[in-house]
């Protein structure tokens, strides 16, 4: 086993925030999600462990020191959407102990496999219970920890604020190593980000589309980077339609869809195709105390003004228009025709074989991939499975404050934003998720909007310490 930098500076941050503040580990574990290619610890075999999965022990052990365990069980009580996360954990888990062996030489899935040099290759494999099974499970158990988690951090301590400035953290640190990305590229100096990028991916961090750098950041690829950047331009806009920090949030916003749009990647494409309308909609609709909403007017002309622009820039500049029309039909409406969509089209239908040849019971979790979110639960969990997290989601999504709970604009806000970064993940994922796997921030903002519509009632008697840092309580 290795040890990797961002291994030992995880390790050195976690046990320094055991003595801090709780909040402060919270902005932590969000930051660290940021960190999708970078490895805590690379394993013999050549699996790595990633800095979140390894910062989430510190941050639920910060949250048991503060608040003990009840809180965290708490997060599960029926009606809850932590409840429904629990069921569907547990039955997953299941299905990657059983289903493998029940159905093994009746169907075959995609799995990935070790090569020579401990890289990882895809493989068309008769059913067969395999690693995937295990660090599928590994990652479902992080999901359900980090919600419950997060959950119990929110509902004892944790304000809303605490979760738009973790956001507004980490989409500074987003923007400022896609800058990086792009100036170590044109420098070729990308040495210089090589401690952020040691996991054991296939990296593609030095690919170009249309002449256009593709900003991978602390990402492996375009593409993860486009998923995750779309989350924080998704949350970020909210709180700006919202009011929220306007002369930060806006700002922020533009950079990230700027970053996306330079991404050069179909998801992120795809994605901001997606996630702009339903703010522009929900702008129209949301409207903070019902005061009167610049920032929905501003999108408003904005978006009537595209049209207008967009001719103008083809009519005058013909160079440019044909360099434009080559990019859009080379990332856009040539994708299918490409290798990489006839491969990923071949998962999808492989995947949906899968499902089939299961009886609508899934291979089990772990078992098979494909390009789609949906086809991933159908075919590792079932009709079940998908049933189980679709309940989930919704429960998420509309969860609301009670009624007895007084008004809070900024509240309110922030439980839009985080269903926003939630609906940002699930659009990403529809489109190229190939795992089970969703990362654990979509657990996290799920999280906190669970906990910010059911606070904790505290009594006036009841000790706060919990929430301090044990310097702060021994003095």
């Amino acid at each position: 086993m290795r040890v990797e930098f961002l291994g030992l500076v995880t390790i050195a941050v976690g046990v320094i925030l055991m003595l801090a503040p709780v909040r402060y580990s919270f902005t932590w574990m969000m930051l660290s999600t940021a960190f999708g290619a970078a490895a805590a610890f690379t394993l013999s075999m050549g699996a790595s462990i990633l800095v979140p999965n390894l910062f989430l022990l510190f941050f639920t052990l910060r949250i048991l020191m503060a608040f003990g365990e009840g809180q965290i069980f708490a997060a599960f009580s029926f009606p809850r959407a932590g409840f429904i996360l629990l069921v569907l954990t547990v039955f997953g888990l299941l299905t990657a102990v059983f289903f493998p062996r029940l159905f093994q030489g009746m169907t075959e899935t995609m799995v990935v496999e070790r090569s020579v040099g401990l890289r990882n290759i895809i493989s068309l494999v008769p059913l067969r219970a395999s690693a995937s099974n295990i660090t599928q499970a590994v990652y479902a158990l992080g999901g359900l920890v980090a919600f419950a988690s997060t959950f119990a951090f929110f509902r004892r301590t944790g304000t809303h604020d605490d979760l738009i400035r973790a956001a507004l953290v980490t989409a500074k640190v987003i923007l400022i190593f896609a800058l990086l990305d792009i100036v170590t590229y044109f420098s070729h100096t990308e040495y210089l980000l090589s401690f952020v990028r040691t996991a054991n991916y296939a990296l593609l961090t030095a690919a170009e589309k249309g002449g256009l750098k593709r900003i991978s950041g602390t990402f492996p690829e375009a593409s993860a980077f486009a998923g995750y950047t779309l989350i924080l331009f998704a949350m970020l806009a909210s709180l700006w339609l919202d009011g929220i920090r306007a002369r930060t949030t806006g700002p922020l916003a533009i950079l990230l869809l700027i970053a996306l749009i330079f991404s050069t990647s179909a998801t992120g494409l795809i994605g901001i195709a997606a996630i702009i309308p339903v703010l522009f909609m929900r702008s129209l609709y949301v409207s903070p105390a019902g005061r009167p909403h610049p920032p929905a007017l501003f999108i408003a002309v904005s978006i009537a003004a595209i049209p207008l622009v967009v001719l103008l820039v083809l009519a005058t500049l013909p160079d440019v228009s044909a360099s434009v029309g080559s990019f859009f039909n080379e990332m856009l409406f040539s994708k299918a025709d490409s290798q990489s969509g006839r491969e990923r089209a071949g998962w999808n239908a492989v995947a949906y074989k899968t499902f089939l040849d299961t009886f609508g019971f899934g291979a089990g979790l772990g078992s098979a991939r494909a390009s789609s979110f949906v086809l991933v639960l159908l075919s590792n969990v079932g009709v079940i499975g998908i049933l189980l997290f679709g309940l989930f989601i919704w429960t998420v999504l509309s969860a609301r404050p009670p009624a007895r709970q007084p008004l809070s604009n900024e509240r309110d806000a922030a439980m839009r934003a985080a269903k926003m970064g939630i609906l940002a993940v699930l659009v990403e994922a529809s489109t190229s998720g190939t795992v089970y796997d969703l990362g654990l921030m979509i657990y996290v903002l799920a999280g906190a909007t669970t906990s910010l519509a059911s606070p904790y009632p505290l009594s006036a008697s009841e000790p706060v310490s919990n929430a301090m840092s044990l310097p702060e309580r021994q003095s």
